[in-house]
């Protein structure tokens, strides 16, 4: 108990405490300055690892040097609450995230999500996932890395759910590489405990694969590509 107050204390405190750097970062989006991704991207990171350490987290990266270097969209499963501030610290650096809208109404949080240049998708509407699909693309086109969690919402478990194919159709229609990345372990922190929100500590796994290309692929390979992507992710799995 007291490491899950400790640990809920920090996350609020420390987005309380940056909110005058937040305001400054905002003024900086405002004239398009060309260095503030790097800034946003080196504080996310530092906080995503602090939430771990303090979670006390003990996390292995395996397949480092699979990162490529261009714009690619980062396929994950989704064991736990964990696994967002688990793939904003292990990429190298922060992307933003395909996430759900519900995200979007947390206080302060909201805004460095928009600075990381992440896509709010409305899951009940069929309309505004279309709309999501070519807001990733376009972010894609411009430069920006995307996280996609393609089972839509935390096994809570190790097993891995059935992969919706939106995530692909961005990588494919903006021509991007997928990398798998398999994250093993982190329900543990809070999902498996009797409470669901009470954190413990636990060991992660987060395996990062070979990058899959989408350019020049057949319509029978695209039509794979979820399952594809699936089996990669589910060979890094403990059984």
């Amino acid at each position: 108990m007291l490491r899950t107050l400790v640990w809920f204390i920090y996350f609020w405190m420390y987005l309380i405490l940056l909110l005058p750097l937040l305001f400054y970062y905002w003024r900086l989006d405002l004239r398009h300055d060309p260095g503030l991704d790097g800034k946003v991207d080196r504080k996310v990171r530092n906080w995503a690892r602090r939430l771990m350490w303090v979670a006390g987290m003990k996390v292995t990266v395996n397949g480092a040097e699979n990162l490529p270097e261009r714009q690619a969209v980062f396929i994950a499963n989704h064991q736990g609450n964990f696994d967002i501030p688990l793939m904003l610290s292990c990429l190298g650096r922060a992307h933003g995230l395909l996430a759900k809208q519900e995200l979007a109404r947390i206080p302060i949080l909201r805004l460095w999500m928009r600075l990381l240049h992440c896509l709010f998708v409305d899951r009940s509407s069929p309309r505004a996932g279309m709309e999501s699909i070519a807001k990733g693309v376009k972010l894609l086109q411009s430069g920006h890395s995307l996280i996609i969690f393609p089972e839509g919402t935390r096994s809570r478990s190790g097993e891995l759910q059935e992969f919706k194919g939106g995530a692909f159709r961005i990588a494919s229609k903006a021509a991007a590489a997928i990398v798998p990345v398999t994250i093993d372990g982190s329900y543990r922190a809070m999902e498996a405990n009797p409470t669901g929100w009470l954190i413990r500590p636990c060991e992660v796994t987060v395996t990062i694969h070979p990058a899959i290309e989408t350019a020049g692929l057949g319509r029978e390979e695209l039509r794979e590509l979820p399952a594809r992507t699936r089996d990669v992710i589910a060979s890094a799995l403990l059984r």
